[in-house]
């Protein structure tokens, strides 16, 4: 880990506030804190638009498992792509409901691939991808 230093950052009054109240609403310590926290955000979503190197996921599926063989082809589908998932959970919500919750790490484009096809089967009845990072040149 690199040196720390201090720099300064002149900002208007009303924005000042503005960011002290976000501060105090997400239980930051300081400022200092929820700055290095912003870079790290924006450098996360650069790393996924440039699309280059391995990326990590959570994929989230809801659906009716009464639907005509649903689960089979969900699952066939994971098979079709296991090398980016590590691990998944399936949870009843109720009688039909499922929510299923998969943990990904790979390319970008093959879990983007992945999540399209799955969240694209019919009978998925809501899907999303949210993207992070694996952490590794991040400081």
């Amino acid at each position: 880990m690199g040196k720390t230093i201090r720099f300064g950052v002149s900002l208007n009054s009303d924005l000042l506030e503005k960011f002290d109240a976000l501060c105090e609403e997400k239980s930051y310590p300081n400022r200092s804190e929820a700055i290095r926290d912003l870079i790290r955000g924006v450098l996360v979503e650069r790393e996924q638009q440039v699309g280059e190197g391995e990326i990590a996921a959570v994929l989230t599926l809801v659906y009716d498992h009464h639907f005509s063989d649903l689960s089979q082809r969900l699952v066939e589908i994971q098979h079709d792509e296991h090398d980016v998932i590590l691990t998944t959970v399936h949870v009843h919500l109720d009688h039909h409901n499922c929510l299923e919750v998969l943990i990904l790490k790979g390319a970008g484009e093959a879990i983007k691939r992945l999540a399209d096809r799955l969240i694209a089967t019919k009978g998925v009845k809501h899907g999303k991808l949210t993207l992070t990072t694996t952490g590794r040149g991040l400081v």
